[in-house]
């Protein structure tokens, strides 16, 4: 009878696999395809599981190996933007964490729905299978390390028992998704992630959740649009939502209203449409009797401008109140709470159809002046002269990223998927990262991003060229150099125009010299590298970075010498 039983045990164990393999198993059945990791000491049931799915070729993510947290993260938000699927991060316990942090303020920020994953410190100091083995895990040991994530992420959990494991992945990608998206956190401790369980035998049954605006408040909505004689909409990032683009473009032409694209993270409307009124919502706000704020959390900066006190206000949006934002007054008497694309489905079938055409002449002509002008480079260049230049380099086709680089207003792009902005919160290194995500999702496209030289420093560029190189992601990197925190120096000048800093010939703290060598820290990773003093040259160097990218498949850097 105990030979027996000891030959069922054996039988048993053989059919049990470690939490770890279980975890990556069950991100493949989740559609995730790509797997971005800074591994240290707690991932060794991950790798032991990664190569076993190697030797015996069952379904798991691809791993992409990223020197450096930010660029990890970086490239899964990027990724999302290009495809609209959820990627997974996972980074070494609480230092790993750390580094994180900044990226996942980006992500909550823009609702961008990342699995971040860490290890976890071993719990015991020996006698189980992951325990602690060097001294790093007793100093990488924290009262609560989710912390470090608990005001950016909506989901948190941590593996208790490798049972656990895969409906703890079936919560958290649900999380991730329902709306309004975001970023979700799983730890997985080491003793846990290396013990086994049963492999799952059922697939995810775990649909997203999305919300839908109230049909009173739809109607209420179409009536105050209907009625308006100087109706306005104000979005920042509508075009999230797949097809948004496309619905919004013909629902301003169709009732000749006018959008204005607030520091938009990603295009809402063609550029080339009648209806683009521009970048700055502080130009007409004061006209309008009706405004439709499209998913916006900072639709007018009220210093500058706001709304008539008769004016009625129409928040929308997958969160419209922005609940993640403590302090937030911008009023609404109408909410509509729903995914972008369905939200404006909603409006389109309870507005009457009415013919618009003199109000969408004189919109036409109020609007003439706004476009972008063509002009010849000079002798200093300006961001604006950059910007121009690289949006004829992308066409129709060509992807940018830009992070305090090109400036949005001098571009307008026909296609949703062209422009890709930083997100408000403001973490340095993003454009890079985002590129490189972007540039892994669709490999046939050029992806061009525009940083600033600070912004090209905090991207961690070694790591980021790092990863071009090692992944095939040839990008074009241009750095425009001013040798400024220009961003440091306006607000100090702009709360103090006529203080002490706007009268030092150097104003304190936004001197970024002596600059490194840009061009020599890409070459490092051997891509083609450039600079750019003057106008003269500029097209055709930039042609020449992407000549190199299509034909030789090679990453390319310009640095620009801008002006302010």
């Amino acid at each position: 009878m105990a030979e027996t039983n000891r030959g069922s045990e054996e039988a048993s164990d053989e059919a049990l696999v470690s939490a770890g393999e279980i975890f990556i198993r069950r991100l493949a059945e989740h559609g995730v395809e790509y797997f971005f990791a800074n591994a240290g000491t707690d991932f060794a049931p991950i790798i032991e599981a990664i190569a076993r799915a190697e030797a015996e070729n069952f379904a798991v993510p691809k791993f992409v190996i990223a020197p450096h947290e930010t660029a990890a993260v970086g490239m899964a938000h990027g990724y999302y933007l290009s495809t609209g699927r959820p990627q997974a991060v996972m980074v070494h316990t609480n230092v790993g964490l750390a580094n994180a942090v900044m990226p996942l303020i980006n992500a909550a920020t823009d609702q961008i729905p990342i699995l971040m994953v860490s290890g976890l410190t071993p719990v015991t100091e020996a006698g189980r299978q992951g325990h602690r083995t060097t001294a790093v895990a007793w100093g990488q040991d924290m009262r609560d390390q989710a912390g470090m994530v608990y005001d950016v992420t909506k989901y948190q959990a941590s593996l208790t028992y490798p049972e656990q494991m895969s409906d703890l992945v079936d919560r958290a990608m649900t999380a991730a998704m329902s709306y309004p998206r975001g970023p979700v956190y799983l730890a997985l401790p080491r003793e846990p992630l290396c013990q086994k369980a049963p492999l799952p035998s059922a697939p995810p049954r775990c649909a997203p959740a999305r919300s839908a605006p109230h049909p009173d408040d739809v109607r209420e909505a179409a009536r105050l649009l209907d009625e308006a004689e100087n109706p306005l909409i104000i979005t920042h990032r509508a075009g999230h939502d797949e097809g948004s683009f496309d619905k919004l473009t013909a629902f301003a032409e169709t009732h000749a209203i006018p959008v204005i694209e607030a520091a938009p993270t990603r295009l809402s409307l063609s550029g080339e449409s009648p209806m683009h009124a521009g970048f700055d919502s502080s130009t007409d706000i004061g006209e309008a009797d009706v405004i439709l704020v499209l998913d916006t959390a900072v639709p007018w900066l009220p210093h500058r401008a706001s709304p008539s006190a008769d004016a009625k206000v129409i928040q929308t949006g997958p969160d419209p109140w922005h609940l993640r934002i403590p302090i937030r007054g911008f009023h609404a008497d109408v909410t509509l709470a729903g995914a972008n694309g369905d939200v404006i489905d909603a409006l389109e079938a309870a507005l009457p159809q009415r013919d618009r055409t003199a109000r969408a002449k004189n919109l036409i002509d109020k609007f003439a002046d706004r476009r972008p002008k063509k002009a010849p480079y000079g002798e200093r260049l300006t961001a604006i002269d950059v910007s121009r230049a690289v949006a004829e380099l992308a066409g129709e086709t060509g992807r940018v990223v830009t992070e305090l680089g090109a400036r949005t207003p001098a571009m307008r792009f026909s296609h949703s998927d062209q422009l890709y902005a930083n997100p408000i919160s403001g973490g340095l290194g993003w454009g890079m990262t985002a590129a490189l995500g972007l540039q892994l999702a669709d490999r046939d496209r050029l992806v061009i991003a525009t940083v600033g030289d600070g912004s090209y420093m905090f991207a961690n560029p070694v790591a980021c060229h790092q990863i071009a190189e090692a992944n095939d992601l040839p990008i074009l990197t241009i750095v425009l150099n001013n040798g400024i925190w220009n961003a440091v120096r306006a607000s100090a000048l702009g709360i103090y125009p006529d203080g002490f800093a706007a009268r030092a010939n150097e104003t304190p703290l936004s001197s970024l010299a002596p600059l490194p060598d840009f061009c020599k820290v890409a070459e490092a990773s051997r891509a083609w590298t450039a600079r750019v003093e003057t106008g003269e040259n500029l097209v055709s160097t930039l042609e020449e970075a992407a000549s190199v990218i299509r034909e030789e498949r090679r990453q390319a850097l310009v640095e620009i010498r801008v002006h302010v």
